[in-house]
């Protein structure tokens, strides 16, 4: 599986129809959307009569706003119906609605287009739930980034698609908006012909009796989502991201017209820069997160989201547009470059934060209400959104220009961050062992399967470095609790890490027998409720680059808990900033360069019964080979 790319997943039934039901989806969601939205914005006296700077935004809000009336039902439905059939129901009802769509576009009727809007949002509120419930019910836990990935590149590409078909439909004559209607029933068709191979997907839960209230139901979800606290701020962070996303994508179109000059064609490379971005983002989550969900990439997204929102205040707080450009003369403009860069790198980096907050959700949540949890992130993406919209129209109407909205926006994203990540410390600890073995070091990984899956397990290792722990928890598809001296534990910044991940400090009995044997009883606790534990037996880092004598706590260790031991050997890390060759460590800088390549080697569980110290010695020293 290691070496399988996440691209093999379009060839598989298994993925492969959702993900175009998907994409077909998405492209004629927006296909529909900025059509109207271009003629309500640049013709606003024959469609529509709303304010062109706001148009958007009215348009925006109309989309969401059955995710928030009807987001707890679809999450019910879903997890009580079987997950094939519904789909095919959600793609039936859209040709419906492209059908009323058509009518509006081709009689110039603007109130059957916003009643289209409405229902294209239920549409899209029916088949969210059971788009991402299906994923991790077909997918393995090592696919699901990949697969989310996929997911989110092919829904960008689509946005895509949809915005440059619209624009070219609408700008092709007197026609276009007849043009739009016929191409929107086409893509429907299209939609249901790929729903119709989605395979079989059994209701986790046929027997559930359906709460039609909306509201309690939402706040039931909310409940059962609030059982894993990184869950519930999973949630909250996935809305804050449309919160952000909802305002930059509906200001496209003003922000092209009025502060960048730039005619329908701009729009649409604004759209393309932006939609490519978070593509490439998303799809370069597997490789950077080495194949498992690694949820520190969260903080490295919202980083990003902050820098380039800010810059792209001041990249475009000075221009003063005269008349209106076409795509080829604002392409031309340096200035327009750096505004491009900044869409392009602040998406890219809303890929890094999206996906594995998605992957974390389905990998956690409960199975049998893994729809309904679904459910209430859509209703709280829609109420986040719906504040977005509410909140960027009142401070342009109080005089903020875009550019300064943008401002608001990114310094609103640090703070939201911050307190976020405040409250679930589990997101900073991961992106610091994230950016160890991306920054520091080069890591490669070989037997990373042998970890269990599930299931209480000791994992042993050789003690090399202060950062030995950091290492292999960035490696590791499992949260692991590791046992180390109560003098390392201690270490400032180390500190947060370590007990973030519910690190067990330990000292000799000579020192503190108290904190040695409540460090054995927490161990024996962590493998009863079937955790991974870790420890080092040499007891301390080594000092010549050698192993040193495996000591007797891990017998005493499965005395009490025999549970499988799984040896593993770091290779490379002598020597380096954090290792104690030639004196103490964390005194010489670059002792063995940037981008060390180390790596980290994992052997088969062994059986309880045939551990002994001395064994387990001279397998982590086979493991390790003459690399130290």
């Amino acid at each position: 599986m290691a070496s399988r790319s996440q691209f093999s997943l379009l060839g598989e039934r298994r993925f492969a129809p959702l993900f175009w039901t998907q994409f077909l989806g998405a492209a004629n969601d927006n296909l529909f959307k900025f059509a109207f939205t271009l003629l309500a914005t640049y013709r606003s006296a024959e469609w529509g009569g709303v304010d062109p700077a706001t148009a958007g935004f009215v348009i925006g809000a109309i989309f969401i706003a059955p995710f928030v009336l009807l987001s707890a039902t679809a999450g019910q439905v879903a997890d009580k119906v079987e997950k094939g059939a519904l789909i095919r129901f959600v793609k039936n009802l859209e040709i419906v609605v492209m059908a009323v769509a058509a009518a509006g576009f081709a009689g110039r009727m603007p109130a059957l287009l916003y009643l289209s809007v409405f229902l294209m949002g239920v549409h899209s509120t029916l088949f969210g739930p059971v788009k991402y419930a299906y994923l991790p019910q077909h997918l393995k836990d090592e696919e699901l980034t990949g697969g989310n990935g996929l997911v989110e590149m092919g829904t960008f590409v689509a946005i895509l698609a949809g915005t440059m078909a619209a624009g070219f439909l609408v700008r092709s004559g007197e026609g276009g908006a007849t043009a739009v209607a016929i191409a929107c029933l086409a893509v429907a068709a299209l939609g249901r012909i790929a729903a119709g191979l989605v395979p079989r997907s059994p209701a986790p839960e046929p027997d559930l009796r359906i709460n039609w209230n909306p509201f309690t139901e939402t706040w039931a979800n909310l409940r059962i989502a609030a059982r894993d606290r990184t869950v519930l701020h999973s949630l909250l962070g996935i809305s804050w991201l449309w919160f952000v996303g909802s305002i930059f994508l509906t200001s496209f179109t003003p922000f092209a017209k009025d502060v960048l000059g730039g005619d329908e064609n701009v729009v649409t490379v604004l759209l393309a820069v932006f939609s490519v971005g978070i593509g490439l983002g998303a799809l370069a989550c597997e490789r950077l997160s080495g194949r498992k969900v690694e949820i520190g990439l969260v903080p490295f997204g919202s980083i990003g989201i902050t820098v380039f929102a800010v810059d792209l205040w001041l990249a475009s707080r000075g221009m003063a547009p005269e008349g209106v450009r076409g795509a080829a003369a604002f392409a031309r403009d340096g200035a327009s470059l750096r505004v491009m860069a900044d869409l392009f790198l602040l998406a890219l980096f809303a890929g890094f934060y999206s996906v594995p907050l998605y992957a974390l959700i389905q990998s956690r949540a409960e199975p049998a209400h893994r729809a309904r949890v679904i459910a209430a992130n859509n209703i709280l993406n829609a109420v986040f959104m719906i504040a977005a919209s509410l909140m960027a129209t009142a401070l342009l109407s109080a005089g903020l220009t875009l550019p300064q909205l943008f401002l608001v926006v990114g310094l609103m994203n640090a703070a939201v961050a911050a307190y976020i990540y405040g409250l679930v410390p589990e997101f900073l600890m991961r992106f610091l062992c994230w950016l160890l073995v991306h920054s520091a070091y080069r890591l490669g990984k070989k037997g990373i399967g042998n970890i269990p899956e599930e299931g209480p397990a000791v994992v042993v290792c050789n003690h090399v470095s202060f950062v030995d722990a950091l290492v292999i928890l960035a490696a590791s598809p499992r949260p692991i609790r590791f046992v180390m001296d109560h003098r390392i534990f201690a270490i400032p910044v180390l500190s947060f890490v370590f007990r973030t991940a519910k690190a067990i400090p330990i000292a000799p009995a000579k020192e503190n027998p108290a904190l040695l044997e409540r460090a054995y009883d927490e161990v024996a606790a962590a493998l009863a409720q079937g955790e991974l534990v870790g420890i080092f037996p040499e007891g301390a880092i080594t000092r010549d680059g050698e192993i040193q004598r495996f000591r007797s706590g891990i017998s005493r260790i499965l005395e009490r808990s025999p549970v499988p031991v799984v040896p593993m050997a770091l290779k490379g890390l002598y020597g380096s900033f954090f290792s104690r060759r030639g004196g103490a460590a964390m005194t010489r800088p670059f002792r063995r360069g940037v981008f060390s390549r180390i790596a980290l080697e994992v052997a088969p569980a062994m059986a309880p019964a045939s551990v002994t110290p001395e064994a387990l010695q001279a397998k982590v020293a086979a493991l390790r080979g003459g690399r130290r």
